[in-house]
C-alpha cells in the first residue's frame, strides 16, 4: 500500500512538471528565437517626415508697389505654390531710384520691374550692365480735380498743381505735355512736388484741389472722396499733343551678367510673367485679391477698380525697340532723364 502511494505521488509530480513546461513564461524570453533557416525580422524605425527640398533655381526679383508691380501678382502666388519654373526671392519696394536701382547695380537683384526712364539710366550708368526684357505698363498718370474748371492741359494756366514723381517719368512727361500746350512749367503753372502717399492723403481729405497721381493712388482718392473727379488722362493728352511713340511707364529689366549666366531661364521667366499679367487683366476680381494679398496696393477694392486704368501690357522681343520714340521725347525734355543718350540696340534683350 505504501509503495503504491509513492508511485502515485511520483506520477503526479511528473505530470505537474510536464504541464509547467508547456506554460509560457513572461519576460525577455517571450520573444521566440528564430531557427537558422528563418531570417530575423527587425522592425524598421519610422523616419521623421521632413519638408521636401525646393530644387528650383533661385532668382532674385525686385518689384514696385503700384501699377508696375500689379501684373506680377499671379506669378507671386504660383511661386508660393511651388509651381513656377524658378523660385523667386522677391523684394517689394516703394522707391525705384533708392531701393531697386542700387540693388541691381550691386548684383543683389537679378531681375526687376522699374520705370522705363530708369531702365535707360541704369543701362548707361552700368555701361551695358542692364538690359530691357519687356514692357509692362503704359501711361497711368491722371490729373484729379476737386472742382470743374480743368478740362484740358491749357486750363492749368495760372493754377498750382500738386504732383508726385519728381525726377522720374511723371515729371518729364508733365513738363513735355505742358510745353506742347503752350505752357511753361514754373511760370504758367506752379508745380508742387510731394510723395505719393502724402499727396494721396491730402487730396482724399479735400486739402488739395488739383493733383497729378498715378493709378492706383488716383483710384484710391476717388473712392475716398466723391467730390474728386478724373479731369485728365495723360494717355489722352499724349495722343492729343501728337507725341511720337507710346507713353510707356513701366518695364522689366535684368542684369546682363545674370542673363549670360542663365540663358535657359529667361524665356521661362518671361512666359510666366506674361501669363501673370494676362491673368490679372482677364480676372480683375481674383487678380485684385492677389495684388492686395502681396501688399502691392492697400486693398483689393482699390486694386480691382484700378486694374482697368492701369494699362497693363506685355511687350517683348523686337517690339521693344518701339520705345525709342518715347525716349526721344524724354531726351528732348531733359537728356539726363534717360542717362544722357538714347540706348543703342544692345540695350534690348532679343532672343
Amino acid at each position: 500500500m505504501k509503495t503504491n502511494r509513492w508511485i502515485a505521488l511520483a506520477l503526479g509530480a511528473a505530470l505537474i512538471l510536464a504541464l509547467a513546461g508547456c506554460t509560457p513564461r513572461q519576460g525577455a524570453e517571450d520573444t521566440p528565437v528564430p531557427s537558422p533557416s528563418q531570417p530575423v525580422s527587425t522592425p524598421t524605425p519610422t523616419p521623421e517626415q521632413t519638408p521636401e527640398t525646393d530644387t528650383r533655381t533661385q532668382v532674385r526679383l525686385g518689384l514696385l508697389k503700384g501699377p508696375t508691380g500689379m501684373g506680377a501678382a499671379k506669378l507671386l502666388a504660383d511661386n508660393d505654390a511651388g509651381t513656377t519654373a524658378v523660385e523667386y526671392e522677391v523684394t517689394l519696394a516703394s522707391d525705384p531710384a533708392n531701393e531697386i536701382a542700387p540693388a541691381l547695380i550691386k548684383g543683389e537683384l537679378d531681375v526687376a520691374a522699374v520705370p522705363t526712364n530708369l531702365a535707360s539710366v541704369l543701362y548707361h550708368k552700368t555701361e551695358g550692365g542692364v538690359k530691357l526684357l519687356a514692357l509692362n505698363t503704359l501711361g497711368v498718370l491722371h490729373i484729379l480735380e476737386n472742382g470743374q474748371s480743368v478740362h484740358s492741359l491749357a486750363d492749368l494756366k495760372g493754377k498750382t498743381l500738386y504732383a508726385t514723381g519728381q525726377g522720374a517719368n511723371p515729371e518729364y512727361v508733365l513738363n513735355y505735355l505742358l510745353r506742347q500746350n503752350g505752357l511753361t512749367p514754373g511760370v504758367d503753372v506752379t508745380v508742387e512736388w510731394k510723395a505719393s502717399d502724402e499727396l494721396t492723403a491730402l487730396m482724399a481729405a479735400g486739402e488739395v484741389d488739383l493733383a497729378m497721381l498715378p493709378v492706383p493712388a488716383a483710384t484710391s482718392v476717388m473712392m475716398q472722396n466723391e467730390n474728386v473727379r478724373d479731369a485728365l488722362d495723360l494717355n489722352d493728352a499724349w495722343k492729343e499733343a501728337g507725341a511720337a511713340g507710346t507713353f510707356t511707364m513701366g518695364c522689366l529689366v535684368a542684369r546682363t551678367q545674370w542673363l549670360e549666366e542663365n540663358p535657359g531661364l529667361v524665356d521661362e521667366i518671361l512666359a510666366e510673367y506674361s501669363a501673370s499679367i494676362a491673368y490679372v487683366t482677364e480676372n480683375p476680381q481674383q487678380g485684385a485679391e492677389l495684388i492686395a494679398q502681396y501688399g502691392i496696393t492697400p486693398s483689393a477694392a482699390i486694386a480691382q477698380a484700378a486694374i482697368p486704368q492701369a494699362n497693363l501690357v506685355y511687350v517683348d522681343g523686337l517690339d521693344l525697340k518701339g520705345i525709342s520714340d518715347y525716349y526721344w521725347v524724354l531726351y528732348d525734355a531733359d537728356p539726363t532723364s534717360i542717362g544722357g543718350s538714347i540706348p543703342d540696340d544692345a540695350f534690348y534683350y532679343i532672343p
